[in-house]
């Protein structure tokens, strides 16, 4: 546990020990590597989130349960939102509860919205009435931008949009984060912060119709894995690269410090804006288990973006944060998380291992003691 103490990265166990954490969403993905590390750093961790989304789920496997203070409940609910930030009284919120899937947002656009836009008003709403907190982090994503598939990365202050119901929800979210800080906390109350990340990915993940799990899947099964868009670039990063930076955000307004209440975005280096067929490619060589070559899917597809690239220069500037794992790097640890874990090692002493190895990688490279 020692070594996740950061040497003053993040400023450490002083700073989380014993604070107050409110994770919606804890039960997802990110929700759970969030949850994890805040819980190894010391603080006290409630979640409010549906069950887990997937099974497995890296929620269950790593038995977050017996960590943190887990509360069934759906952020739609504004009753079950205002009960859980009450009792908890939280002095920094993560709010990461979503639909996460633009297929899905197809299906179920009104599910969609539901959550990801009123979701965040109930949160924020609760927060408004809550004294004690000094901050919120609403995680939305960088499909948010009115996406005009050109080459240069986005900024955060280029409009927001979305042309599929996910990635337009994520823009309404930012607009109600934006409306929620210049009308209720600009002066008072917490520092609100809306933080965009790219594609994230590590291990753990068993989403349906995300890159990734769906090659994790098909590679343990020894089939050729099936994959939709073979040409078309996003901006990858592993899940701690991403988590970094928002609790990097946190500190601030933890301390105070209200100019950082506003977007930021954190993506990878340009470099590792990279197609698909790339990652399948460097996936299937650290899987080195023989696996078929990929499937194109055939099928109806709905649209997809085909470039996308976020531009972090300000996180960078102002913040210190930069990515301290390259992409062949991130895809080396999603193999080795699942291989490890398959060969029956516990899935939270991995877990663990590895922020642990991330953040002397980013405290050696400075990042993390920018913080403090």
């Amino acid at each position: 546990m020692e070594a996740l103490v950061m040497g003053g990265s993040l400023r450490g166990a002083p700073l989380w020990a014993g604070r107050r954490v409110l994770v919606t969403g804890h039960t997802g993905f990110k929700g759970s590597w969030l949850s994890l590390w805040l819980h190894a750093l010391g603080a006290e961790v409630t979640g409010l989130a549906l069950p887990p989304p997937t099974d497995p789920s890296l929620f269950a496997a790593a038995r977050l349960d017996e960590l943190i203070d887990s509360v069934e409940g759906d952020v739609r609910d504004r009753d079950t939102v205002s009960a859980v930030v009450e009792r908890c009284r939280p002095e920094i919120v993560f709010h990461l509860a979503a639909q996460p899937l633009v297929r899905l947002s197809y299906v179920e656009p009104v599910e969609t919205y539901d959550t990801n836009v009123m979701g965040t008003v109930h949160v924020l709403d609760a927060v408004r009435r809550t004294p004690g907190v000094a901050g919120v982090i609403c995680v939305t994503s960088d499909k948010c931008y009115e996406n005009r598939e050109w080459d240069w990365p986005y900024r955060e202050s280029d409009p927001m949009g979305g042309y599929d119901p996910y990635s337009s929800s994520k823009g309404c979210a930012e607009l109600v984060v934006s409306a929620w800080r210049r009308s209720f906390f600009h002066k008072d109350g917490p520092g609100l912060a809306s933080v965009r990340a790219g594609n994230v990915i590590g291990g753990g993940d068993w989403a349906e119709d995300r890159l990734v799990p769906d090659l994790v899947r098909a590679f343990e099964r020894g089939e050729a894995p099936v994959i939709r868009s073979p040409a078309s670039v996003r901006p990858w990063q592993h899940v701690l690269e991403a988590l970094g930076g928002y609790m990097m955000i946190a500190q601030r307004l933890l301390d105070g410090e209200r100019r950082f209440a506003d977007a930021w975005n954190f993506g990878p280096v340009d470099e590792d804006a990279r197609p698909v067929r790339w990652i399948v490619d460097r996936m299937r060589a650290g899987w080195q288990d023989g696996v078929p070559s990929e499937v194109l899917d055939g099928g109806p597809r709905p649209h997809e973006a085909g470039l996308l690239r976020l531009d972090s220069s300000r996180a960078r500037s102002m913040l210190g944060w930069r990515p301290s794992l390259r992409l062949d790097e991130a895809i080396a640890w999603i193999v080795d998380w699942h291989k490890r874990v398959g060969a029956g090692e516990d899935p939270r002493a991995v877990s663990l291992e590895q922020i642990a190895h991330y953040t002397a990688l980013a405290s050696e490279a400075g990042v993390f003691a920018a913080a403090g």
